[in-house]
C-alpha cells in the first residue's frame, strides 16, 4: 500500500504550515480553521440546477437546510439526505457543497443537506434528533422539492457517516421513514478507538487520533454510555434488516478499521453491502475534488451505485 502522492502533497502542505492542531482550538476557532481548509482544497466550480435554502422545524430549534437540485431532471427524483462531516463539532452547509453538489449531479438525485446543531453546546444525542426530523421533512415534503418520497437515501462522511448508519438503525427500529439505501463514507462507527488503523495513521494522516477523541468528548462527555447502537453503531445488537450499503474507507485513515468492521458486521446480518477501499487515500478526500483525481472517480463510483439502488 503506497500513498497517493497527490495525497501526499496534501499532507505536506498543511504539515509546512504548522498551524494549531483542532484540539487546541476553541470550538468556534476550531470550526473557523475548518472552513478555511476547505476553501483551500475544495474550489471547484461544480454548476447544479438548482440550489434552496430553507429552514425546517426541528426538536429544539429551526434546522437549515439546503435543497440541490441536479442539472438534468425528469419527473420525481430519487433524495439523498445528506449529513456533512467534522466530528459532530465543526462543519456546515458550506464546508460540503461542492461535494452535495457533484453527489446531486452525478446520481441524479435531489440532495437535501443539514445544517445539524453541534458539539459541545449541544452533545449527543442533538445531532441525531436533528437529522432525523431532516429526514422526516424530506420524506414529507418530498413532491414539494421535486423528490420521490418513496427513493430515499441516508448518507454522509465521517461523523456524517455515523449519523446516516445511526438513522438508517433508527429508522428501522421506530417504523420510521422508509430508506432505501446508505451511503457511509469513511464513518465513525465505534467510540473505542482502538483499531491497527488508529495505531498506524493515528498521527500525521490528516485525521489524527487526537482530534477523534477531543470529538467525542465534545459530542459524547465523559458518564455518557459510547457504546450505545446510536452513538457506537458497530455496538448495535442487530443489524438485520437495515437497507442497502455502500462503505467507503480509506488507506491512511484511523477511520478505515471501523469501516470495514461495520461493512463486514452488515453483511453477515444478510445486508446488501458494497464495501470499497481507496488505498491511497487520506480520511476526508470526497472533499477534495480540486487536488484529488480519486475524489472525483470515487463520487462518481457512489453516486453511481445509488443510483442504481434507487432505480
Amino acid at each position: 500500500m503506497t500513498l497517493d502522492p497527490q495525497a501526499k502533497a496534501i499532507l505536506d502542505q498543511l504539515a509546512a504550515a504548522e498551524g494549531p492542531a483542532l484540539y487546541d482550538l476553541p470550538p468556534e476557532e476550531a470550526r473557523q480553521a475548518y472552513e478555511a481548509m476547505a476553501q483551500v482544497f475544495d474550489t471547484v466550480d461544480i454548476p447544479i440546477g438548482a440550489t434552496s435554502d430553507q429552514v425546517i422545524k426541528g426538536p429544539a430549534s429551526d434546522i437549515p437546510v439546503r435543497v440541490y437540485t441536479p442539472i438534468a431532471t425528469g419527473g420525481a427524483l430519487p433524495i439523498l439526505v445528506y449529513f456533512h462531516g467534522g466530528g459532530w463539532v465543526i462543519g456546515n452547509i458550506a464546508t460540503h457543497d461542492k461535494l452535495c453538489r457533484a453527489l446531486a449531479n452525478e446520481a441524479h438525485c435531489i440532495v437535501v443537506s443539514v445544517d445539524y446543531r453541534l458539539a459541545p453546546e449541544a452533545p449527543f444525542p442533538a445531532a441525531v434528533e436533528d437529522c432525523y426530523a431532516a429526514l422526516e421533512w424530506a420524506e414529507k415534503h418530498a413532491s414539494e422539492i421535486g423528490g420521490d418520497a418513496n427513493r430515499i437515501a441516508v448518507g454522509g462522511d465521517s461523523a456524517g457517516g455515523n449519523l446516516a448508519a445511526v438513522l438508517a438503525l433508527k429508522a428501522r427500529n421506530e417504523k420510521g421513514p422508509q430508506i432505501g439505501f446508505q451511503l457511509l463514507i469513511y464513518p465513525v462507527t465505534d467510540a473505542r478507538m482502538d483499531t491497527g488503523s488508529y495505531r498506524a495513521f493515528g498521527e500525521g494522516h490528516l485525521l489524527e487520533a487526537r482530534t477523534m477523541a477531543w470529538f467525542f468528548d465534545q459530542y459524547a462527555p465523559e458518564g455518557l454510555d459510547r457504546e450505545q447502537p446510536y452513538l457506537s453503531p458497530l455496538r448495535a445488537k442487530t443489524l438485520k434488516n437495515l437497507p442497502p450499503a455502500y462503505v467507503v474507507t480509506a488507506g491512511y485513515d484511523v477511520l478505515r478499521d471501523e469501516g470495514k468492521a461495520y461493512a463486514d458486521a452488515l453483511r453477515e446480518a444478510g445486508v446488501e453491502v458494497t464495501h470499497v477501499n481507496y488505498e491511497g487515500m487520506v480520511h476526508g478526500f470526497f472533499n477534495m475534488q480540486a487536488v484529488l483525481d480519486t475524489a472525483k472517480t470515487a463520487i462518481k463510483e457512489a453516486a453511481k451505485a445509488m443510483e442504481k439502488a434507487l432505480a
